[in-house]
């Protein structure tokens, strides 16, 4: 039942948001839904599985950020450190309206909180999925680990347009952890999936590669600013990058994860720590 993933056409585009169907010992879940904004396209591609949303008992959140986190009205199984932003989204909304300006509302739609009755936290497993702690792209971000050995990464396990090969970390702003997010990944292979799901955006079964070229990437961009590239010129040589593997794709990876949002995120966690250390 999980298969491919249902490609929400977020803003007209596609392989842009994937959520996935999964089968559970509870009934059917989502891996993340989207923003709210994209409940319609979320009704018609369920409606291709042969399923309405009224057939799915769980939502299985990777983390709040909105474009994983929008459809709500389900028991939703999120991390403890994320469950108050669904709960009341207050300070979640405001953040991202600064971010994003005048382009969040056709962006990411209402967003709504969930009764608390319906959230849960905590534990190793969701609905018979093993949960496992993923930082980096945020503190709060889980992925969870089917029976038959494919991980629903979220964002922990990098971007990749099917059917590209090129592997990046998205790291927007505010609170990527670059050697949490290297913990990740040594655990993820240790853990050793068959496959990983994206939600930016398909299906992988070359894990090994895949992990050691999102390493290799997130070293890459870091440095790059770290050394002082702006951000005219680091958006450059992040489109060259993918130009140089994949060149049909470039736009599409860049409406997947902005390489803009990438710059933004790096630049805020080394300024943070340029403030944070020592004089």
């Amino acid at each position: 039942m999980s298969g491919e993933p249902l490609d929400l056409l977020h803003c007209g585009d596609s392989r842009r948001i994937g959520v996935y169907l999964v089968e559970t010992n509870d009934g059917l879940a989502l891996m993340d839904c989207g923003p709210s904004s994209c409940v319609p396209a979320l009704h018609e591609a369920l409606a291709g599985r042969g399923v309405e949303l009224r057939d799915v008992s769980h939502l299985l959140l990777s983390h709040i950020h909105l474009d994983h986190a929008g459809a709500t009205g389900v028991t939703v199984h999120i991390s403890a450190l994320g469950a108050p932003h669904l709960v009341d989204p207050t300070r979640l909304e405001a953040s991202a309206r600064r971010l994003y300006g005048d382009a969040f509302d056709p962006l990411w739609g209402e967003l709504a909180a969930v009764p608390e009755e319906n959230v849960r936290t905590g534990g190793d497993d969701a609905v018979g999925l093993a949960v496992l702690p993923t930082p980096g792209h945020s503190a709060h971000h889980v992925s969870y680990l089917h029976e038959d050995g494919t991980l629903y990464a979220g964002d922990a396990a990098g971007v990749r347009v099917a059917p590209g090969r090129f592997v990046f970390a998205p790291t927007p702003p505010p609170e990527i952890d670059l050697p949490a997010w290297n913990a990740t990944l040594d655990e993820t292979e240790r853990r050793a999936p068959r496959r990983l799901a994206l939600t930016h955006f398909g299906v992988f079964e070359d894990v090994e590669r895949h992990l050691d070229d999102l390493r290799g990437t997130m070293h890459a961009w870091a440095e790059r600013v770290a050394h002082g590239m702006d951000e005219q010129t680091f958006v450059a040589a992040a489109r060259a990058d993918v130009l140089a593997s994949d060149p049909d794709e470039v736009e599409a990876y860049d409406r997947a994860a902005p390489y803009w949002h990438c710059f933004l995120g790096l630049e805020r966690y080394w300024r943070k720590r340029s403030e944070a250390a020592p004089t």
